[in-house]
Protein backbone atom coordinates (compact mmCIF):
# COMPACT_ATOMS: atom_id res chain seq x y z
CA UNK A 1 0.00 0.00 0.00
CA UNK A 2 1.30 3.57 -0.84
CA UNK A 3 1.49 5.87 2.12
CA UNK A 4 0.73 9.44 2.88
CA UNK A 5 3.71 12.04 3.18
CA UNK A 6 4.33 14.53 5.31
CA UNK A 7 7.76 15.95 5.56
CA UNK A 8 8.55 19.29 5.15
CA UNK A 9 9.63 20.62 1.44
CA UNK A 10 12.68 21.44 2.80
CA UNK A 11 13.83 18.25 3.42
CA UNK A 12 12.52 16.98 0.11
CA UNK A 13 15.36 18.66 -1.36
CA UNK A 14 18.02 17.69 0.36
CA UNK A 15 16.94 14.33 -0.05
CA UNK A 16 16.67 14.62 -4.10
CA UNK A 17 20.29 16.77 -3.65
CA UNK A 18 21.98 13.60 -1.95
CA UNK A 19 20.20 11.70 -5.23
CA UNK A 20 21.90 13.69 -7.49
CA UNK A 21 18.58 15.08 -8.65
CA UNK A 22 19.19 18.76 -7.17
CA UNK A 23 20.96 21.29 -9.74
CA UNK A 24 18.93 23.82 -12.08
CA UNK A 25 21.39 22.96 -13.93
CA UNK A 26 20.90 24.74 -18.09
CA UNK A 27 19.21 22.42 -20.92
CA UNK A 28 21.90 20.59 -23.08
CA UNK A 29 21.87 18.01 -25.44
CA UNK A 30 21.60 15.59 -23.14
CA UNK A 31 18.99 17.27 -21.41
CA UNK A 32 16.30 18.02 -24.13
CA UNK A 33 13.92 20.30 -22.57
CA UNK A 34 11.20 18.24 -21.76
CA UNK A 35 7.40 19.32 -20.64
CA UNK A 36 6.13 16.86 -17.69
CA UNK A 37 2.06 17.20 -17.96
CA UNK A 38 0.04 16.38 -14.69
CA UNK A 39 -4.61 16.06 -15.00
CA UNK A 40 -6.35 17.44 -12.37
CA UNK A 41 -9.58 17.03 -11.50
CA UNK A 42 -12.04 17.32 -8.79
CA UNK A 43 -14.75 19.80 -6.99
CA UNK A 44 -14.39 22.81 -5.51
CA UNK A 45 -11.27 22.61 -3.18
CA UNK A 46 -8.99 21.39 -6.88
CA UNK A 47 -10.90 24.54 -8.60
CA UNK A 48 -9.67 26.87 -5.87
CA UNK A 49 -12.19 28.55 -3.53
CA UNK A 50 -10.04 31.69 -2.54
CA UNK A 51 -9.69 34.81 -4.15
CA UNK A 52 -6.06 35.56 -5.32
CA UNK A 53 -4.69 39.19 -5.16
CA UNK A 54 -1.89 40.75 -7.33
CA UNK A 55 0.49 39.28 -4.95
CA UNK A 56 -0.26 35.84 -5.97
CA UNK A 57 0.11 36.31 -9.62
CA UNK A 58 3.82 37.39 -9.25
CA UNK A 59 7.29 35.27 -9.26
CA UNK A 60 5.57 32.55 -10.69
CA UNK A 61 8.24 30.34 -12.71
CA UNK A 62 8.20 30.81 -16.53
CA UNK A 63 8.56 27.13 -16.55
CA UNK A 64 5.12 26.35 -14.95
CA UNK A 65 2.33 26.49 -17.48
CA UNK A 66 -1.45 25.49 -17.60
CA UNK A 67 -2.85 24.11 -20.63
CA UNK A 68 -6.22 26.37 -21.16
CA UNK A 69 -9.36 24.07 -20.80
CA UNK A 70 -11.82 26.78 -21.84
CA UNK A 71 -11.71 29.71 -23.61
CA UNK A 72 -11.35 32.93 -21.55
CA UNK A 73 -11.22 36.09 -24.06
CA UNK A 74 -10.72 38.72 -20.95
CA UNK A 75 -7.89 36.96 -19.89
CA UNK A 76 -6.27 36.41 -23.45
CA UNK A 77 -6.75 32.81 -22.99
CA UNK A 78 -7.38 30.21 -25.69
CA UNK A 79 -8.34 27.12 -25.23
CA UNK A 80 -6.11 24.52 -26.10
CA UNK A 81 -2.72 26.97 -25.48
CA UNK A 82 -0.36 26.90 -22.92
CA UNK A 83 0.10 29.89 -20.77
CA UNK A 84 2.13 30.84 -17.88
CA UNK A 85 0.07 29.54 -15.00
CA UNK A 86 -0.76 32.61 -13.52
CA UNK A 87 -3.87 32.44 -11.66
CA UNK A 88 -7.12 31.37 -12.24
CA UNK A 89 -5.94 27.88 -13.75
CA UNK A 90 -9.24 25.97 -14.18
CA UNK A 91 -11.90 28.52 -15.49
CA UNK A 92 -11.94 32.17 -16.20
CA UNK A 93 -13.28 33.49 -12.53
CA UNK A 94 -12.15 30.72 -10.50
CA UNK A 95 -9.73 31.29 -7.36
CA UNK A 96 -6.30 30.44 -6.03
CA UNK A 97 -6.07 26.15 -5.12
CA UNK A 98 -3.39 23.58 -4.82
CA UNK A 99 -2.50 22.93 -8.28
CA UNK A 100 -1.23 26.45 -8.03
CA UNK A 101 1.21 25.67 -4.79
CA UNK A 102 1.89 22.35 -6.55
CA UNK A 103 3.75 23.51 -9.64
CA UNK A 104 5.79 26.59 -8.10
CA UNK A 105 6.97 23.96 -5.54
CA UNK A 106 7.81 21.62 -8.26
CA UNK A 107 9.56 24.12 -10.47
CA UNK A 108 11.22 24.57 -7.19
CA UNK A 109 12.93 21.92 -7.05
CA UNK A 110 13.22 20.15 -10.93
CA UNK A 111 16.21 20.73 -13.31
CA UNK A 112 15.89 23.91 -15.44
CA UNK A 113 15.29 21.09 -18.49
CA UNK A 114 12.03 20.14 -16.91
CA UNK A 115 8.79 22.26 -17.60
CA UNK A 116 5.54 21.51 -15.23
CA UNK A 117 2.35 21.62 -17.22
CA UNK A 118 -0.89 21.58 -15.53
CA UNK A 119 -4.34 20.58 -16.80
CA UNK A 120 -6.82 21.33 -14.61
CA UNK A 121 -10.72 20.13 -14.96
CA UNK A 122 -13.12 20.83 -11.97
CA UNK A 123 -16.55 21.50 -11.04
CA UNK A 124 -17.64 22.71 -8.01
CA UNK A 125 -20.02 20.28 -5.34
CA UNK A 126 -19.54 17.41 -8.32
CA UNK A 127 -19.40 13.91 -7.54
CA UNK A 128 -17.35 11.57 -8.76
CA UNK A 129 -19.86 10.42 -10.75
CA UNK A 130 -19.36 13.37 -13.40
CA UNK A 131 -15.98 12.18 -14.89
CA UNK A 132 -17.49 8.69 -15.57
CA UNK A 133 -18.15 8.44 -18.65
CA UNK A 134 -20.75 5.89 -19.10
CA UNK A 135 -22.96 7.38 -16.37
CA UNK A 136 -22.34 11.19 -16.76
CA UNK A 137 -25.17 12.30 -18.48
CA UNK A 138 -27.35 11.17 -15.64
CA UNK A 139 -25.65 12.40 -12.83
CA UNK A 140 -26.13 16.00 -14.63
CA UNK A 141 -29.42 15.53 -15.62
CA UNK A 142 -30.41 15.61 -11.65
CA UNK A 143 -27.98 17.84 -11.07
CA UNK A 144 -29.04 21.57 -9.53
CA UNK A 145 -28.81 24.12 -12.29
CA UNK A 146 -25.69 25.96 -10.63
CA UNK A 147 -23.53 22.89 -11.40
CA UNK A 148 -25.52 22.53 -14.85
CA UNK A 149 -23.92 25.97 -15.67
CA UNK A 150 -20.32 24.76 -14.66
CA UNK A 151 -20.64 21.31 -16.96
CA UNK A 152 -21.65 23.42 -19.48
CA UNK A 153 -18.14 25.60 -19.34
CA UNK A 154 -17.00 22.18 -20.98
CA UNK A 155 -19.22 21.34 -23.40
CA UNK A 156 -21.35 19.04 -21.27
CA UNK A 157 -18.48 16.57 -20.55
CA UNK A 158 -16.09 17.76 -18.15
CA UNK A 159 -14.74 14.34 -18.33
CA UNK A 160 -14.20 14.46 -22.22
CA UNK A 161 -12.82 18.13 -22.09
CA UNK A 162 -9.18 16.72 -19.60
CA UNK A 163 -9.44 14.19 -22.20
CA UNK A 164 -9.20 15.93 -25.36
CA UNK A 165 -6.40 18.55 -23.28
CA UNK A 166 -4.49 15.74 -22.74
CA UNK A 167 -4.42 14.57 -25.96
CA UNK A 168 -3.72 18.09 -26.98
CA UNK A 169 -1.03 18.10 -24.45
CA UNK A 170 0.55 14.97 -25.94
CA UNK A 171 0.31 15.56 -29.70
CA UNK A 172 2.57 18.69 -28.79
CA UNK A 173 5.20 17.14 -26.94
CA UNK A 174 3.92 17.13 -23.46
CA UNK A 175 4.71 13.43 -20.95
CA UNK A 176 1.58 12.57 -18.79
CA UNK A 177 3.46 11.76 -15.45
CA UNK A 178 1.04 11.69 -13.39
CA UNK A 179 -3.17 12.70 -12.27
CA UNK A 180 -3.81 14.92 -9.18
CA UNK A 181 -7.58 14.12 -7.56
CA UNK A 182 -8.98 16.03 -5.58
CA UNK A 183 -12.80 14.97 -4.62
CA UNK A 184 -15.03 13.40 -2.48
CA UNK A 185 -16.83 15.85 -0.04
CA UNK A 186 -20.07 15.51 -2.28
CA UNK A 187 -19.40 11.46 -2.03
CA UNK A 188 -18.88 11.30 1.65
CA UNK A 189 -20.05 8.45 3.48
CA UNK A 190 -19.95 6.23 0.27
CA UNK A 191 -18.11 3.25 0.24
CA UNK A 192 -18.27 2.57 -3.23
CA UNK A 193 -15.78 5.58 -3.78
CA UNK A 194 -12.66 4.18 -4.27
CA UNK A 195 -14.11 1.61 -7.45
CA UNK A 196 -15.59 4.67 -8.76
CA UNK A 197 -12.18 6.47 -9.08
CA UNK A 198 -10.71 3.62 -10.33
CA UNK A 199 -13.20 3.67 -13.04
CA UNK A 200 -12.03 7.29 -14.08
CA UNK A 201 -8.58 6.54 -13.49
CA UNK A 202 -8.52 3.30 -15.85
CA UNK A 203 -10.77 5.22 -17.79
CA UNK A 204 -8.66 7.92 -18.41
CA UNK A 205 -5.57 5.69 -18.94
CA UNK A 206 -7.14 4.13 -21.84
CA UNK A 207 -8.62 6.91 -22.90
CA UNK A 208 -5.36 8.84 -23.25
CA UNK A 209 -3.34 6.19 -24.83
CA UNK A 210 -1.34 5.34 -21.56
CA UNK A 211 -0.75 1.37 -20.49
CA UNK A 212 -2.57 0.38 -17.81
CA UNK A 213 -1.20 1.80 -14.24
CA UNK A 214 1.30 3.32 -15.24
CA UNK A 215 1.02 6.63 -13.69
CA UNK A 216 0.41 7.61 -10.06
CA UNK A 217 -2.72 9.07 -8.97
CA UNK A 218 -2.44 11.42 -6.22
CA UNK A 219 -5.66 11.87 -4.14
CA UNK A 220 -5.98 14.45 -1.45
CA UNK A 221 -7.88 14.72 1.56
CA UNK A 222 -10.88 16.65 2.09
CA UNK A 223 -10.47 19.12 5.13
CA UNK A 224 -9.08 17.35 8.15
CA UNK A 225 -10.79 15.96 11.76
CA UNK A 226 -8.49 18.49 12.80
CA UNK A 227 -9.87 21.40 11.69
CA UNK A 228 -13.35 20.55 12.48
CA UNK A 229 -13.64 19.38 8.62
CA UNK A 230 -17.56 19.47 7.75
CA UNK A 231 -16.66 16.09 5.38
CA UNK A 232 -13.59 15.01 7.51
CA UNK A 233 -15.33 11.57 8.09
CA UNK A 234 -14.48 10.66 4.23
CA UNK A 235 -10.82 10.39 4.77
CA UNK A 236 -11.58 7.05 6.51
CA UNK A 237 -12.86 6.15 2.65
CA UNK A 238 -10.16 8.12 0.67
CA UNK A 239 -7.24 6.41 2.67
CA UNK A 240 -8.49 2.96 1.61
CA UNK A 241 -8.20 3.54 -2.34
CA UNK A 242 -4.36 2.45 -2.34
CA UNK A 243 -5.96 -1.07 -1.89
CA UNK A 244 -8.21 -0.31 -5.15
CA UNK A 245 -5.16 1.50 -7.32
CA UNK A 246 -2.15 0.36 -6.35
CA UNK A 247 -0.23 2.66 -8.07
CA UNK A 248 -1.92 6.06 -6.24
CA UNK A 249 -1.47 8.08 -2.90
CA UNK A 250 -3.34 9.57 -0.57
CA UNK A 251 -2.25 13.17 -0.04
CA UNK A 252 -2.83 14.04 4.12
CA UNK A 253 -4.76 17.20 5.06
CA UNK A 254 -3.58 17.07 8.53
CA UNK A 255 -2.98 20.59 9.56
CA UNK A 256 -4.01 22.16 6.47
CA UNK A 257 -6.08 25.28 7.67
CA UNK A 258 -9.54 25.21 6.50
CA UNK A 259 -11.32 28.31 5.69
CA UNK A 260 -14.86 29.54 7.63
CA UNK A 261 -16.94 26.98 6.20
CA UNK A 262 -14.79 24.24 7.16
CA UNK A 263 -15.14 22.64 3.55
CA UNK A 264 -12.53 24.41 1.83
CA UNK A 265 -9.43 25.15 2.97
CA UNK A 266 -7.40 28.39 3.28
CA UNK A 267 -4.74 29.80 0.73
CA UNK A 268 -2.45 28.63 3.82
CA UNK A 269 -4.31 25.22 3.76
CA UNK A 270 -3.83 24.98 0.06
CA UNK A 271 0.26 25.86 -0.31
CA UNK A 272 0.27 23.04 2.27
CA UNK A 273 -1.61 20.78 0.38
CA UNK A 274 -0.62 21.75 -2.98
CA UNK A 275 3.50 21.51 -1.73
CA UNK A 276 2.42 18.10 0.19
CA UNK A 277 1.30 16.61 -3.68
CA UNK A 278 4.30 17.98 -5.12
CA UNK A 279 6.66 16.28 -2.40
CA UNK A 280 5.11 13.03 -3.18
CA UNK A 281 5.12 13.62 -6.87
CA UNK A 282 8.90 14.20 -6.76
CA UNK A 283 9.85 11.13 -4.54
CA UNK A 284 8.10 8.93 -6.91
CA UNK A 285 9.92 10.70 -9.69
CA UNK A 286 13.35 10.28 -8.17
CA UNK A 287 12.86 6.35 -7.67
Amino acid sequence: MRTKILFPLASLVIILMSAGCSGKKAATAENKEELHVYLCLGQSNMEGHVRFTAEDTIGIDERFRVLQTIDCPDLGRTKGEWYKATPPLVRCHTGLGPVDFFGRAMTAVLPSHIRVGVINVAVGGCKIELFDKDNYQDYVSTSPGWLKNMVAEYDGNPYQRLVDMANVAQQKGGIIKGILLHQGESNTGDKEWPQKVKKVYDSLLEDVGLPPNSIPLLAGEVVHADQEGVCASMNEIIQTLPEVIPYSYVISSAGCKAGPDRLHFSSEGYRMLGERYAKQMLVILNK
